[in-house]
């Protein structure tokens, strides 16, 4: 999660110098976020190994 929340600030920085519009601020780092979210949770790597 913590890989994503990186990404997500990096694209936040890459749209601040590229004078992007406030919508791409809300959008873009929400959308990585929640969707690189769902796809590490359906490849199980959230799962805590029992043990």
């Amino acid at each position: 999660m913590l890989v994503l929340l990186a990404l997500a600030i990096a694209v936040i920085v890459l749209l601040a110098t590229m004078n992007a519009d406030a919508i791409w601020f809300t959008f873009v780092p929400t959308g990585i976020l929640v969707f690189g979210a769902l796809v590490a949770h359906s490849l199980g790597w959230f799962n805590k190994k029992a043990g």
